[in-house]
């Protein structure tokens, strides 16, 4: 597929290459739409005027927080905080100690927001020190159209510590550039000339959030909504607020909720999901709930997106043009036209003669019990195909029995019809008996955060401390 045409000045990856230092903060006509919402559209000549405005408000500092809950000003933020030539820090999660812990590492930082607390998953949380709360009425300049260096240090983002402490991974003007070509060419079917609406359910911080409803609307013929909706409810609103049918970015749990709450949706141009594996059983009701294709992208905060599958009627996934993985017995190199030098994933995948490719688990996830191996990726895959199972994990405790040997537990979102003793025979049936979970926790949600993912430190303390 070629990238999505925007007009003017729109470039394929390889022209990308060959441009020289700089490239527009915005592509397209100023009169093209970057934004949307209930109110109608933000065209781009507002957008750029918003972002000058903006920039005049912010101090003199290399790193910026961008905690903003409102995507619109998320956007305008980052844009702004480039144009001043500093760096966007994404932190993993907009808890109090993320925050914390973020701004540690870079000392000469301030936070950017756009209400009176910093937005944290607490209630009233007070601001951090050195906050800028943007005003309820953006400013506006006027200008021209900024431009910004190609090795211009634009971002840091944030792994979401899943396997442990969150890694920085810092991300060029041109880094984004490319992989917003990869994205465009990805999604060219589904709209063709006219352009793309999105509404995206997870946050801008997250760098799949990043991908698909910052730099798509700033780089292609897409515009984003300006809201962040969660609630099914809140989620169709969003949606009929599209001019046309709109592609809905959203994580497998989001998508979950809305195929079991029964609302009705307007039609849309597809569903993009990722963050947290999508079981096959799940991609198809949601396809025939919804009418539209279900598409699994594959990346990760090092590599940013490189595959996608259509995962209700396939296992394997499609590497973007360019890309190619090299599996080596550590996890995989993954090479990309975006990526400077290949990065190396703990994922395990198994290459096909076309180079597509199935996972097979993370080397951090393999167990060995009783000279058996098996993933703990696999087993809650196994977990989740359950009837009646919504949502389910199963790890490693921490430390040894009595016979020094890591029992196995799991922690199971199910109704009171699924008792142990049928979960049991339910993963019997597809599981080595020494992998049976020897602890079984039933609760009413299982920790995740606003992404999907269950991080290290949510599953200690679900198992008291125990989990690996």
């Amino acid at each position: 597929m070629s990238a999505v045409s925007v007009e003017p000045g729109a470039m394929r990856i390889e022209d990308l290459q060959d441009a020289g230092g700089r490239r527009p903060m915005v592509e397209g006509v100023p009169s093209r739409a970057v934004a949307f919402g209930a109110d109608g559209a933000v065209t781009a000549q507002t957008f750029l005027a918003h972002v000058r405005g903006v920039a005049a408000l912010l101090p003199d500092a290399p790193f910026a927080l961008n905690l903003c809950e409102d995507r619109y000003r998320f956007l305008v933020a980052f844009c702004a905080v480039a144009l001043r030539g500093q760096t966007t820090l994404l932190p993993p999660a907009r808890t109090r100690g993320a925050i914390d812990d973020v701004r540690a590492r870079h000392p000469h930082s301030y936070c950017i927001g756009d209400r009176d607390d910093c937005g944290c998953d607490a209630v009233d949380t007070p601001a951090p020190p050195h906050y800028v709360r943007l005003p309820d009425t953006l400013p506006m300049r006027d200008g021209d159209v900024p431009t910004l260096a190609l090795d211009a240090l634009v971002a840091i983002g944030f792994t979401s510590g899943s396997t442990g402490v969150p890694g920085a991974n810092p991300k060029t003007w041109g880094t984004f550039h490319t992989c917003t070509m990869q994205n465009l060419a990805a999604l060219a079917d589904l709209h063709g000339d006219a352009t793309l609406p999105v509404v995206a359910t997870v946050p801008p911080q997250h760098m799949y959030g990043m991908e698909l409803s910052v730099l798509l609307p700033l780089l292609g013929n897409v515009a984003v909504h300006g809201a962040r909706p969660f609630f099914p409810e809140d989620i169709a609103a969003a949606l009929r607020d599209a001019p046309r049918p709109p592609l809905l970015v959203t994580t497998p749990v989001h998508l979950r909720s809305l195929v079991e709450s029964g609302v009705a949706l307007p039609p849309l141009a597809a569903i993009a999901t990722a963050t947290a594996p999508l079981s096959q059983a799940l991609a198809a009701d949601a396809e025939a709930r919804f009418g539209c294709e279900v598409r699994e992208l594959f990346g990760s905060t090092e590599t940013c997106i490189f595959a996608r599958r259509r995962t209700a009627h396939e296992q394997a996934w499609t590497p973007f043009d360019g890309v190619h993985l090299q599996p080596v017995p550590d996890g995989t190199f993954v090479h990309a036209p975006h990526l400077p030098e290949p990065r190396l994933l703990a994922d395990i995948v198994e290459l096909d003669a076309d180079g597509r490719f199935e996972l097979r688990g993370r080397q951090a996830d393999m167990i060995e019990i009783a000279g058996k191996r098996a993933s703990l990726a696999d087993l809650t895959r196994r977990l989740l195909a359950i009837e009646g199972v919504r949502d389910g994990v199963i790890c490693q405790s921490a430390t040894p029995d009595a016979t020094g040997v890591r029992r196995i537990m799991a922690a199971v979102v199910a109704g009171p019809a699924l008792d142990d003793a049928a979960l049991l025979d339910a993963l019997r049936a597809g599981m080595d008996p020494v992998f049976l979970p020897r602890r079984i926790r039933r609760v009413d949600a299982l920790p995740r955060n606003e992404t999907g993912k269950l991080t290290r430190a949510a599953l200690d303390d679900l198992f008291g401390g125990a989990a690996t």
